[in-house]
């Protein structure tokens, strides 16, 4: 674990700071992500190029303790996301990691996501009948705490090489809490880290009174820019414009017009809505800070959970509790790369909301994902170009809806830790998320074989008529009906083919057209 080093966002590769540029000659002109992403492209591929530097003392300069970026509890994935009959490989903080559910002891555990026999991912392993984690490439197994317990290449009588040290995989504490969480550490002092230490709860998550469906994307820009946009209420009415409802109110005499009054003068607000955000930062330390603002209040405990909570609640079995959250968990998977893990629990609103099936509400999340995407990834090869230390001077942020922005900023600077350089090309809405969520792969797979039956069902009509036009009789109204009624099959299996497209696969947002 000393050697453990990883980079947060691909703009500290040119930071004047980080003595990282030298290996890097040849990557730091690379060519942004293509905008446009193909449904039937390869699967996503990785280049890596390492470098260390020094790791932050545990003190700061201040005398404050420095935030250890070890020495924290880091989100897996939600388990309704989880298959207990298979492992489930994901990179977080620059590892790859493995979760399985251990049958025998039933609890999930979390391994290095390697074979220690030929270095295979055990991530593309099973589980086998007896419960371990098997390796798909040998068929080593293993138990709960990462010890081998079988290999078949080694005689029954002979010695037992399965005993071996060598033969463990590395196992990092992890708990179910609200979703699942592990601790980047395997050393043995580590082990027992929960009864020190435990990840953050949020209580209305577990709450039954509340409605509470997750979502989780990857994302193709770090780990740094996803919290910052998070945390920016003002950019919704403009980079998610069409998506998100409009917070001013429009002139009924001009409605391209929105203003509202204050203090008898009328102010004009911007077309898209717009307006000014007070906000005050209350808390702030280490561990992240609390912000006021309009209507609630939100906080960053680092170095993943962003809560933001409004000021109205409602009662509810005899205790007032806020009527809707927004939970996001950002996580730190890679340079230029991060994860989302989001929620946003309610107890009061539109019942509808209820009993709508997941992967449907995911369409207009995921769109609202996509509607930003690009601009953050170009984003963040701006920052690259002006260095991280460089931040404060080459953005001019003036106004109070720009202060937790500021915060966060402030309190990376001093966090920031040791770096990796990854560099990762492409994305599509289906390898970042609809294979990791069951809601809508199953969803995909029904709508996929419904494509399928209607086209059969066009092509079989046509057939049948084609074959029986001498000996079955009909008359030319019912032979138009069910000539229409193959065409429409045929129709509606094109417009499904397009719904999957742009629902699962990949749909353009293109901000001049909105």
């Amino acid at each position: 674990m000393e050697n453990l080093i990883f980079l947060l966002g691909p703009h500290a590769l040119l930071c004047p700071s980080l003595p990282l540029a030298a290996a890097l000659n040849s990557r730091t002109d690379a060519t942004p992500i293509p905008r446009r992403s193909g449904r039937r492209g390869t699967r996503l591929s990785m280049s890596a190029v390492t470098a260390k530097t020094t790791l932050p003392s545990k003190e700061s300069s201040d005398g404050e303790d420095a935030f250890d970026w070890l020495d924290q509890w880091y989100p897996f994935a939600p388990l309704c996301d989880l298959d207990l009959r298979a492992p489930h490989g994901k990179m977080v903080l620059g590892l790859n990691v493995v979760a399985w559910h251990d049958r025998g002891a039933g609890e999930w555990r979390v391994f290095d996501d390697v074979c220690p026999h030929r270095l295979a991912p055990l991530s593309e392993g099973r589980i086998d009948h007896k419960g371990r984690l098997q390796c798909a490439y040998h068929g080593w197994c293993y138990d709960g705490a990462g010890t081998c317990k079988f290999i078949p290449q080694a005689p029954a009588l002979g010695p037992p090489v399965h005993k071996n040290s060598k033969a463990c995989v590395a196992s990092y504490p992890c708990v179910v809490q609200n979703k699942m969480w592990f601790y980047p550490r395997t050393e043995a002092e580590y082990k027992d880290v929960l009864q020190r230490k435990r990840p953050p709860y949020i209580p209305e998550i577990d709450d039954p009174s509340y409605f509470t469906a997750f979502g989780m994307r990857d994302l193709h820009y770090g780990y740094d820019i996803l919290i910052e946009n998070i945390i920016d209420p003002a950019h919704l009415p403009h980079a998610h414009k069409g998506l998100v409802p409009k917070s001013c109110m429009v002139d009924n005499n001009d409605p391209g017009r929105y203003e509202r009054s204050i203090n008898s003068f009328t102010v004009e607000y911007d077309q898209e809505g717009g307006e000014p955000i007070k906000m005050k930062i209350q808390e702030e330390s280490v561990t992240g800070f609390l912000c006021a603002l309009p209507g609630g209040s939100t906080r960053f405990t680092a170095p993943c959970t962003y809560q933001g909570t409004p000021d109205n609640k409602v009662a509810t079995a005899g205790k007032t509790k806020p009527w809707l959250m927004l939970v996001a968990l950002c996580i730190p998977v890679a340079p230029g790369r991060s994860r989302i893990i989001y929620a946003f629990p309610f107890n009061s609103g539109p019942w509808v909301y209820k009993i709508m099936p997941r992967w449907f509400i995911h369409l207009n999340d995921n769109s609202v994902l996509d509607s930003e995407h690009y601009l953050l990834h170009l984003e963040e090869r701006k920052y690259a170009e002006k260095g991280l230390d460089n931040w404060r001077d080459a953005c001019y942020v003036p106004t109070s809806s720009d202060r937790m922005v500021v915060a966060f900023r402030n309190w990376f600077r001093n966090a920031l830790p040791t770096l990796l350089c990854f560099i990762f090309l492409g994305f599509n809405r289906y390898w970042s998320h609809v294979i990791q969520c069951t809601s809508c792969s199953a969803a995909l797979k029904a709508m996929k074989a419904l494509e399928v039956a209607l086209q059969v069902a066009s092509v079989a009509v046509v057939g049948f008529l084609a074959v029986a036009k001498g000996t079955l009789v009909m008359s030319t109204v019912q032979r138009t009906l069910v000539v229409s009624a193959a065409v429409l099959c045929f129709a509606a299996s094109r417009w499904l083919a397009d719904f999957i497209e742009k629902s699962f696969y990949f749909q353009d947002y293109v901000h001049a057209e909105h």
